[in-house]
């Protein structure tokens, strides 16, 4: 009896001292208020090559093929046609960026933006201000049949949300976004005109939207799709495939005004 005793005693210290052993404290994550190092290369256009942005691993960061207007609408999740002003050659001249990423964690997409951002200050000595303006907008609501979203299967991950370009259509695989996260894919890249979110939907959600594209979509650089093409165009898909709309307006947008830019240094 006393054994038996003496051995539970025991075995309730042990699980009490280790219940009481403090957990690592977790790593620090960086701030992502800068690239470690960026290499920015004027570049002629290549359509073959495509405009694209990516993470190539945890540390290295890519953009291919952008000119200046369009690195700053990647930025600022802004429709390039709401970006005036600046030197003529913002509009013209392309560039590839390879840079390396602060600290030993993957930066999500939005700390990828800040250092993008802090980029076009430094590099190209960006200088702006902001203004409200009317433009040709599309707003994005839901459609009448309701809402066909399904809720991410995990919604605390970073989103994930890009557009795929394929022979005859484009594939936008998403994961624990949200409808703003969306919209800002479809307005700097996607669609000819500002975007703005009137779903008033606030989950985060899964979906794969698939279409076949045309001539109107990012900004003409993507071959049309042929006319037999079997996926819908975008419009018809966004209502079908995920029970939403986009509808042709007007409205006032936040715009950007360049006051000034400078084509960066090649070493």
């Amino acid at each position: 009896m006393l054994r038996s005793w003496l051995v539970a005693a025991l075995v309730t210290m042990a699980f009490g001292a280790v219940a009481q052993t403090p957990p690592p404290a977790p790593a620090p994550r960086p701030k992502f208020e800068s690239f470690e190092v960026a290499t920015v290369k004027p570049v002629e256009p290549d359509a073959n090559r495509g405009r694209l942005f990516k993470m190539d691993g945890p540390h290295r960061w890519l953009a291919t093929d952008y000119r200046l207007k369009n690195l700053i609408a990647l930025a600022y999740d802004m429709n390039p046609k709401t970006i005036s002003g600046g030197p003529a050659w913002m509009d013209e001249q392309h560039f590839n960026i390879e840079a390396i990423t602060p600290g030993e964690i993957r930066p999500t997409r939005l700390e990828q933006m800040q250092m993008l951002r802090t980029l076009l200050v430094e590099r190209f000595e960006l200088k702006f201000h902001r203004a409200e303006k009317e433009f040709s907008i599309y707003e994005l609501t839901i459609a009448k049949g309701g809402s066909k979203l399904k809720p991410a299967a995990h919604p605390d991950d970073p989103p994930y949300i890009v557009g795929v370009v394929y022979p005859g259509k484009i594939e936008v695989p998403a994961k624990s976004v949200t409808m703003d996260d969306f919209v800002a894919m479809l307005q700097r890249a996607t669609l000819d005109r500002p975007t703005v979110n009137k779903t008033g939907l606030t989950g985060v959600y899964d979906f794969t939207l698939d279409w076949a594209q045309d001539e109107t979509q990012y900004g003409g650089e993507v071959p049309k799709a042929p006319e037999d093409a079997p996926l819908p165009p975008l419009f018809t898909a966004v209502q079908e495939q995920l029970g939403l709309k986009l509808q042709a307006t007007r409205g006032l947008v936040n715009a950007m005004v360049v006051d000034s830019a400078v084509k960066p240094q090649v070493d």
